[in-house]
């Protein structure tokens, strides 16, 4: 990754966060975006803060790289856009985009207010393009080819009652990446979306989703179980059921690079397998 750049949406914290920093210590330079803020009460759990994209700024900086931190709704085209040109101009090109923000409610769809609906939406799905858009023609004028990496997730391969408005956007973010290979594979630029499926970070809400297979047992047949891992490290024994983000970032760092050269218009399930149950 010497002498790359990557372009990070949500990197305050969890997969964003551990994308930029694997990247960075790749040799990769770093323009980290997160919105930093509440968007809507139908988003139950935190969002990232300034104070934690300021942490993922000292995690990049102590891989030696640099990094263009900065408070972006990837909502706000006009905002993407201008921090693609900032982050150009510092840093004199653009070859990688993870399209990682987005944000996650529970509930059913012919219960849901149109505030639920239009907020997973419009960040995940609408957003997600609005990066596109604002990252690809800095990449097709900085004539080096690239990688896009879209953050897709389980619920974009499969049926997953009680959060259907999510996974009908994480549906969409498949379509925008197999289209967009066909559209930009002759600037070399590759295009892949991933699927990872029940990583330890805050969007999980665990309590919430326990919540909602209570009062609808049935929907616990649309999530497989986690194959769970051996871990055995000092910090940490016994076994990991939920995927850390950085086992999603090897991925990630892998997409990004040369080795997957002949990989484009691909989803990649990150899932340990659990998807074949």
């Amino acid at each position: 990754m010497e002498g790359r750049v990557a372009f990070i949406t949500g990197a305050a914290r969890g997969q964003g966060r551990a994308h930029a920093v694997r990247l960075a210590r790749d040799g990769a330079d770093i323009i980290a975006i997160d919105v930093c803020r509440p968007i809507s009460d139908t988003i139950t759990y935190p969002l990232g803060t300034p104070e934690e994209l300021a942490e993922t700024v000292q995690a990049v900086e102590a891989t030696g790289r640099k990094v263009l931190a900065r408070e972006v709704d990837i909502r706000d085209l006009p905002a993407l856009q201008k921090v693609v040109a900032d982050g150009v101009e510092q840093f004199g090109r653009l070859d990688i985009v993870v399209a990682n923000a987005g944000v996650l409610s529970w509930g059913r769809m012919h219960e849901m207010s149109e505030e639920q609906w239009d907020t997973v939406i419009d960040v995940n799905l609408n957003g997600t393009w609005r990066t596109i858009r604002a990252a690809v023609p800095a990449m097709i004028e900085a004539g080096n080819g690239g990688s896009i990496i879209i953050v897709s997730s389980s619920a974009g391969l499969k049926a997953t009652p009680g959060n259907g408005h999510y996974s009908a956007s994480k549906h969409g973010l498949v379509a925008i990446t197999n289209s967009l290979a066909l559209e930009v594979g002759e600037y070399g630029i590759r295009v892949n979306s991933i699927h990872p499926y029940s990583i330890e970070t805050p969007m999980v809400e665990k309590e919430a989703m326990m919540d909602l297979f209570a009062k609808y047992p049935s929907f616990i047949h649309g999530f497989s179980p986690m194959p769970v891992k051996p871990v055995n490290h000092e910090s940490k024994k016994g076994l990991q059921e939920f995927m850390a983000p950085e086992e999603v970032a090897d991925v990630v760092a892998w997409l990004a690079g040369d080795g997957s050269a002949t990989i484009s218009g691909s989803q990649i399930a990150v899932d340990r397998g659990a998807m074949k149950y």
